[in-house]
């Protein structure tokens, strides 16, 4: 479904990722993971076409330049030099860390902006009833301004947001990130539930490893915008050296 190949991405002379490749297959959970800074967050940006945003977002301004190279493909086409909104038309949605709701809109109002390339009314009330259904919590806070939302909530959001058009790919960038315990456990079960009964294939960055490990079908861990490993949990664990430098375990 989703193959990257040698993907180098740099913003002024700092090189965030450096030839980073890797392939997720239809029906999959892929986890990404690594420590923070690792070019995890860059790696989903660039599949979902924001560092083309980000690079004509710069153009003319003193900020610094980006640059990109190398390929990414989606179900057998090519998309790194699409728009981030013809991207998210294909079925690519990015679930953002740290859940970045429009603070001044309701739920109800984040979740329907989510609904955007929705063809009918039907598609988003199928939309809303399968996110409500999933988090019974923001049908509670529909009216609610989504800026006055816990942390965990507005990551209910942001999976929310990213469900309304049920995307064939959903990026789901840090989910656990900030949240306490109990919070992170119910959030688990519910990326878990997208994937098994909903059917959506995910890609998942993680910092949290046991989060990751527990969900995923296979790794790629990242360090200093390489991809330095891959594998299954088993397989990742019995390497002392990538278990102890770094997954920090």
């Amino acid at each position: 479904m989703l193959e990257v190949k040698d993907v180098i991405v740099r913003y002024d002379t700092a090189t965030i990722l450096d030839g980073a490749s890797l392939t997720v297959e239809k029906g999959e959970l892929v986890g990404l993971v690594g420590p923070n800074g690792a070019g995890k967050t860059t790696l989903l940006r660039a599949i979902a076409g924001l560092i083309n945003w980000d690079r004509e977002a710069l153009r003319g301004t003193r900020k610094s330049d980006v640059t990109f190279e190398g390929s990414i493909e989606f179900e057998g086409e090519r998309i790194d030099k699409l728009a981030a909104s013809q991207i998210a038309q294909k079925g690519i949605q990015l679930c953002p860390q740290m859940g970045r709701p429009f603070v001044e809109m309701t739920v109800k109002e984040n979740l329907l902006a989510g609904a955007y390339l929705c063809k009918s009314k039907k598609e988003v009330d199928e939309g809303l009833a399968r996110v409500y259904e999933l988090f019974p919590r923001l049908k509670e806070r529909e009216k609610q301004l989504s800026g006055t939302l816990s942390g965990g909530e507005r990551q209910m959001l942001a999976v929310g947001r990213s469900l309304m058009r049920r995307p064939k790919l959903m990026l789901v960038d840090e989910p656990s990130s900030g949240l306490a315990p109990k919070v992170k456990d119910d959030l688990f079960k519910r990326v878990e539930e997208i994937y098994k009964e909903l059917g959506v294939t995910i890609l998942l960055a993680e910092q949290d490893i046991s989060f990751a490990f527990a969900l995923s079908k296979r790794n790629y861990v990242v360090s200093r915008g390489h991809i330095i490993a891959q594998g299954t949990a088993e397989e990742l664990l019995k390497d002392e050296t990538i278990r102890k430098t770094y997954l920090g375990l």
